[in-house]
């Protein structure tokens, strides 16, 4: 005997008779056939009572299993002949868009499809619904023998929610294993044509609500209306009759899903208008947001979702039957993440729990799309701050919300590598783009954690470009980064941050004593947080660390002693080609500066300085002590030169950069007046004694022709060689350079300013190496050689490079530096070849007596690119050798 199965137990067969047999086998027979019409009958019911009188018989033999199996069986081969494959046959003619994605537009007709799917469902619906009858039948015939036989009822409860749901299973089940790869473009399509035009509808609703709101109220309703929005509360307006559950586009949407609930399509019709609610809101966060930086948008981001998605969903989940309140859920567990719901909203006390769900999920959409929208024109943003300060507000919220700060340092390293640190970009620009973005990410993160992460890309590239301390510099001093025809953004500028310093410094007294109190430093320990996995231990902790410009600007250079150089440097440039006296903002800059680098280190810019105070004391006095006319001018040609006229600039030349000196013979009566003047000087100031530097200062000149008058401010090489035409009209360039005191070359390179303005014509001289300058009496000649017309002009001469009244930095670096070429030479001679760290530890090492060798390794690495550039040493592979 075979052990009884999870059917039936055949052990029951021995104990039936052959009566009992045959009656079996009519019974099985007759409910075979009884099911099989029932099925088959399209409605027809007439056959109702021999299947139950047929179930009863069989039940009577305890073969309630194999009635069920069979019905089932034959249930479901009838629902998968007449109900799922006559469905999927309905969308046949839409096979080619199964390769589709869900953002594609597909070329269907909207009333079409829409018919054909509303048929479809209905056609299976019916099916389902008759085959549901039939199956209740069953449960009916199966509980009348139960109440015949007076048993227990309770386990009959179970048993027919048992029937119930495999016949679910069923359904499901066959629709699934025959579901065609285009079903579900096709769903997601209806869903989203759908709920465009439901967006449509409520968008001007919403907008004419919102002007209504701006027109209609006062001032105090106004900001009660802003601060409900900016809570964004789950259950705003959502009894607005304006758009009920009896509406005509969320009941046919309504009707779609729990149609598709029922064939057990549940997850597959969620997913397809969930995911075309989120294709709106990211099409609505990106026509809202755009390419404008100046506005912030996430507040009307936040009030379409309240006033459009969400109303939408809350009337869906009441047509569906799924509006649980939020306070009473089956497992009595919500979200953390859940807000408590208002009790102040009027005719509805809470949420459903599901719409809580929904609000979480858009919202976050929301702001993660928004702020890869951002990220994405982080570096436009950048470049248009502080205008762009609202979009930078936007992401800063985005990013407290979701958490993806990371993401933000991945991409926007990406976009400076590729936009900004390239050979194209100038010094000046990369530096004004590092200060606006330290200050829009001083914004997003104030400790400063994310910004060491952006930064280090551009202070390394920064490091390796020549001209960074001059930009720097120039930056901190007039605020344009050396860029003259720019403007200058007044949030780039430098000196800004230097008045913040102030400022800083004046209340440090009442900031220290706030911080030592002993509450609030209760208070900062309640507030401490970790620092996020990105940053950099060897920065010290957010808490301890403040975003200083200043500080991260020199970081570039690495030494503030290089800075200092190069800022005395210009500062000497500068003031040697002053007019005047005016030296206010130097000093003010001066000032500024000691605040954040010591007064120790700007000690000789401020002697420079006071050497400008001291020359307009002493020039005062020198002219006011000279009464008698003939010491206070001399004849040059028809006129005379006043001392009046003079303006000197007295240097102490130990705490000056080094001046740049070439000779020059001025014309006598001038060089006399200076002689004049440096005696009047030694009479004042005994026994300090003047050194002029004759190449250096601007000359004012009036030149006086035939037919007009010029006027031109040049310096005194250029007026030396223009006063030499007094004495005759044409000079060889051998002759003229002979009788001023410069090279040949020097002249041919430097009166050229002068052939530019039609003053004076070059021509071959009789030797191919001589050339010969005449000066232009008429206007005629003037035109014809190209110069201005105009009779009086104001222009500034010796403006090229070379006319430099202080060295450069790297010249000065150059000079200071040769007294170390033969220590260098010495020791590559007897080591072969040595790395740039070796070369710097062994000067250190030995160079210890005047002067001690105490320049940075950048500083030594441009020094041994000089020699390699002049053929001296040879660089491979980061060893540098003597040149063979």
């Amino acid at each position: 005997m075979e052990e009884p199965t999870s059917f039936f137990n055949l052990a029951i067969l021995d104990s039936l008779t052959e009566d009992s047999l045959h009656e079996i086998l009519d019974s099985y027979n007759g409910f075979c056939n009884a099911t099989q019409s029932l099925l088959a009958g399209n409605g027809d019911l007439s056959v109702g009572p021999d299947f139950v009188s047929h179930v009863h018989a069989l039940c009577k033999h305890r073969l309630h299993s194999l009635v069920q199996d069979h019905f089932l069986g034959l249930l479901e081969e009838t629902f998968e002949r007449n109900g799922a494959s006559r469905f999927w046959r309905h969308f046949d003619p839409y096979t080619r868009v199964a390769g589709s994605s869900k953002n594609d537009d597909l070329d269907i007709d909207e009333d079409e499809i829409q018919s054909v799917l509303y048929n479809a469902l209905e056609g299976i619906t019916l099916e389902k619904q008759y085959q549901e009858k039939c199956l209740f039948m069953l449960v009916h015939a199966l509980q009348s023998y139960k109440d015949q036989m007076s048993e227990d009822k309770h386990g009959f409860e179970g048993e027919r929610n048992y029937l119930t749901s495999k016949y679910q299973w069923i359904v499901s089940s066959v629709l699934m294993a025959t579901l065609p790869r285009h079903f579900p473009v096709i769903l997601h399509w209806y869903f989203k044509r759908k709920l465009e035009e439901l967006s449509t509808i409520m968008d001007g609703e919403f907008c004419d609500d919102a002007s209504q709101n701006k027109d209609g109220m006062d001032l105090d309703e106004k900001g009660k209306i802003c601060n409900k929005v900016g809570e964004m509360d789950v259950d705003e307006c959502y009894n607005d009759h304006r758009f009920s559950e009896n509406s005509r586009l969320v009941k046919n949407i309504g009707k779609v899903v729990l149609d598709l609930r029922n064939l057990g399509f549940t997850s597959m019709a969620e997913d397809a208008y969930a995911s075309a609610i989120f294709l709106l809101l990211k099409a609505k966060v990106h026509d809202v947001a755009g390419d404008d930086f100046r506005s912030s948008v996430l507040q009307s981001i936040k009030s379409w979702i309240q006033a459009v998605p969400l109303q939408f969903l809350h009337a869906l989940l009441v047509y569906l039957g799924d509006f649980v309140s939020y306070e009473s859920t089956s497992s009595g567990l919500k979200s953390p993440l859940a807000p408590q719901p208002s009790s102040c909203c009027p005719g509805i006390d809470t949420p459903s729990e599901g719409l809580v769900r929904w609000k979480l999920r858009l919202e976050y959409f929301a702001y993660e799309t928004l702020q890869d929208l951002r990220i994405a024109k982080l570096f436009e943003i950048i470049v248009d701050y502080p205008e762009s300060s609202p979009a930078i507000e936007d992401l800063k919220l985005c990013l407290e919300y979701t958490g993806q700060h990371s993401k933000l340092v991945e991409s926007f390293i990406s976009s400076l590598r590729y936009r900004l640190l390239t050979a194209g970009a100038s010094t000046n620009d990369i530096l004004h783009q590092y200060v606006s973005t330290i200050k829009a990410l001083r914004t997003i993160d104030p400790a400063g954690v994310f910004l060491e992460a952006v930064g280090e890309p551009i202070r390394d590239y920064l490091r390796g470009r020549r001209d960074t301390i001059k930009c720097i510099v120039t930056m901190l001093t007039d605020g344009t980064g050396g860029n003259s025809s720019s403007s200058g953004n007044p949030g780039d500028s430098l000196l800004e941050e230097l008045n913040r310093d102030e400022e800083i410094q004046e209340k440090a007294g009442v900031d220290d004593d706030f911080n030592t109190d002993d509450r609030q430093a209760w208070i900062n320990a309640t507030r401490w947080q970790p620092d996020p996995v990105e940053a950099d231990p060897l920065k010290g902790s957010r808490n301890q660390r403040k975003v200083d410009i200043l500080g991260m600007i020199v970081g570039i250079i690495g030494s503030k002693d290089q800075l200092v150089h190069e800022y005395r440097t210009m500062l000497a440039e500068k003031l040697l080609n002053k007019s005047d006296y005016d030296i206010d903002s130097e000093i003010r800059t001066l000032e500024l500066l000691k605040i954040h680098f010591g007064e120790s280190s700007l000690q000789k810019c401020e002697i420079m300085l006071n050497d400008l105070i001291g020359s307009k004391r002493t020039n005062s006095n020198i002219k006011a002590t000279i009464n008698q006319p003939s010491q206070t001018s001399v004849a040059v040609g028809d006129s005379a030169i006043s001392m009046d006229v003079i303006s000197a600039t007295i240097i102490s030349s130990n705490f000056w950069p080094p001046i740049q000196d070439e000779p020059l013979n001025l014309p006598e009566p001038v060089d006399q007046l200076l002689s004049d003047y440096a005696k009047r000087f030694n009479e004042i100031k005994t026994p300090r004694k003047l050194q002029w530097k004759k190449s250096l200062g601007t000359i004012k000149l009036e030149l006086q022709f035939q037919d007009r008058e010029m006027q031109f401010t040049v310096a005194p090489v250029h007026a030396s060689m223009i006063m030499k035409f007094q004495d005759q009209p044409s000079w060889t360039s051998k002759n003229l350079a002979a009788a001023i005191g410069i090279p040949a070359d020097v002249l041919n390179r430097r009166i050229n300013f002068w052939i530019s303005k039609g003053i004076i014509t070059e021509s071959q001289g009789a030797d191919s190496s001589d050339h010969v300058y005449t000066i232009v009496e008429n206007m005629v000649e003037t035109s014809k050689n190209g110069g201005s017309t105009g009779s009086t002009q104001e222009l500034l001469g010796g403006d090229e490079e070379e006319e430099r009244s202080v060295a450069s930095v790297e010249n000065q670096l150059r000079k200071e530096m040769t007294v170390y070429e033969k220590f260098i030479l010495g020791m590559l001679t007897n080591f072969g070849s040595m790395a740039l760290d070796r070369i710097h530890n062994t000067l250190k090492m030995f160079c210890i007596a005047d002067p001690p060798y105490d320049k940075s390794l950048q500083q030594l690495q441009s020094f041994l690119s000089g020699l390699v550039s002049e053929e001296k040493l040879e660089l491979r592979d980061g060893m540098y050798f003597l040149k063979k």
